[in-house]
């Protein structure tokens, strides 16, 4: 198991996302392929998850791989593809040891079938963990997801299974690629971009965002705590009036 180690005096996010930015420019900074960068990229979730654990962060979701990434160089692309499946045979056997739930969200059935077998098997050795819960969005896009639940949600109207009347936020969020875990609470954001990039845009309506100016390889176990202190000084209003 992780070690645990929680400051009890700050308030924790219950769900963290992180969009993983900056792999390739870590690389290019320090005269490397980019396969290189990509490489350090994976291994640095694998602290990163540990660190969320001993925060006491009940869900982590990280944006790997989105679903306009498919239009890069077939060589990036083959060789992310072959970073999953490695991911998911060695690294995240780690993972498993250490009671993290390991969920996909995405276009999964754009994997091959073999990568597709691995993402089930692993998602059913881990239903039951309860250290963390981990979802990597992979293939993932926020406005594919919103249109996915809404045609899942137009069929089931076709079939007379659900009327207009019971359409609302819980039957949609139903719908999603991902719907047992509460919104985010906090997004991070890696490498200085100041956007979201089509991520969990129906999720993040009134999540906190941090921006940090740090590439993925090299945000550390102190970049999130300092991310979470930043969180504590926010005051989440919910549209509401300040008191």
């Amino acid at each position: 198991m992780f070690g645990i180690v929680r400051n009890k005096q700050i308030k924790i996010p219950s769900h963290i996302a992180i969009i993983m930015d900056g792999n390739s420019r870590w690389a290019k900074n320090k005269k490397l392929p980019t396969k290189v960068g990509h490489s350090f990229g994976v291994k640095n979730i694998e602290h990163i998850v540990k660190a969320c654990v001993d925060q006491g962060v009940a869900n982590l979701t990280l944006y790997a791989f989105s679903s306009e990434n498919w239009d890069r160089q077939k060589d990036e692309v083959n060789y992310l593809m072959n970073l999953l499946d490695e991911y998911l045979e060695k690294d995240i056997k780690k993972l498993v040891k250490n009671d993290v739930r390991i969920q996909i969200s995405g276009e999964v059935q754009k994997l091959s079938k073999k990568t597709q077998d691995k993402i089930k098997s692993i998602q059913q050795q881990t239903k039951n963990n309860k250290s963390i819960n981990l979802v990597v969005a992979f293939g993932y896009g926020a406005r594919q997801e919103i249109l996915s639940a809404t045609k899942s949600i137009a069929l089931a109207v076709k079939n007379n299974q659900v009327t207009l009347d019971e359409i609302n936020e819980d039957l949609f969020k139903k719908n999603l690629y991902i719907s047992d875990i509460p919104d985010p609470d906090l997004l991070i954001r890696t490498a200085g971009d100041f956007r979201v990039s089509n991520f969990l845009l129906w999720q993040i309506a009134y999540t906190e965002l941090y921006f940090s100016t740090k590439f993925w390889p090299d945000f550390k176990n102190s970049d999130l705590n300092k991310a979470i202190k930043d969180f504590n000084k926010r005051e989440r209003r919910y549209g509401k009036r300040q008191e």
